[in-house]
């Protein structure tokens, strides 16, 4: 019986290596996929159109441009992504709450217009949450809208969302370290 042992030992080594070289030709086909960068930094210091306290953020969703007012007549701006015809609005909400890597679940009216859409994205790099998001309320109410990251680089400086507002994941990132929860946001 010593020779069976020594086989299924030579099987179950063969077999460890073989499923390794599945899982890294796997991982390989993935890691070509993941994005390898957070994306430009767009953040200009430039002067701020209007008078708004300190933590304001302004979208100017025509320019395609997110202010976050530092003080009375200095703002830094971003390049973001706003939504496509038909899913743009305008209003004042706040920043209800933050997060790191979110996830993602669709909306029921984001789930009609797509179909197949899942319950669920968890946090990662395939999340079009990318790598923060910033929450906008209205009350206490959570209005769905985001102020988020993207993986998807060429939707920033576009047109392209649902209703949210689209950053590089570096230009996301920047943002949320300097934006208080409660923060006003006034969206034009």
């Amino acid at each position: 019986m010593p020779g069976r042992h020594g086989t299924w030992r030579g099987w179950t080594i063969c077999a460890v290596f073989v499923l390794g070289l599945v899982n890294l030709a796997g991982g390989a086909l993935a890691s070509q996929q993941v994005p390898r960068n957070l994306g430009p930094s767009t953040a200009t210091i430039v002067s701020a159109g209007q008078s708004y306290p300190p933590g304001t953020i302004v979208v100017l969703s025509d320019k395609r441009t997110l202010d976050l007012v530092l003080s009375g007549d200095r703002a830094v701006r971003y390049r973001i992504g706003v939504g496509r015809d038909g899913f743009r609005w305008s209003g004042v909400v706040r920043v209800g709450r933050k997060a790191e890597w979110p996830d993602w679940r669709p909306p029921a009216e984001m789930k009609e217009r797509v179909p197949g859409l899942p319950e669920l994205v968890p946090a990662g790099p395939f999340n079009p949450m990318g790598a923060r998001g910033i929450y906008l309320y209205r009350g206490n109410a959570d209005t769905l809208y985001r102020i988020h990251g993207t993986n998807e680089q060429s939707t920033v400086g576009e047109f392209a969302s649902s209703g949210c507002f689209r950053m590089s994941n570096a230009d996301v990132i920047d943002l949320y370290k300097r934006v208080k929860v409660g923060a006003t946001v006034v969206v034009k």
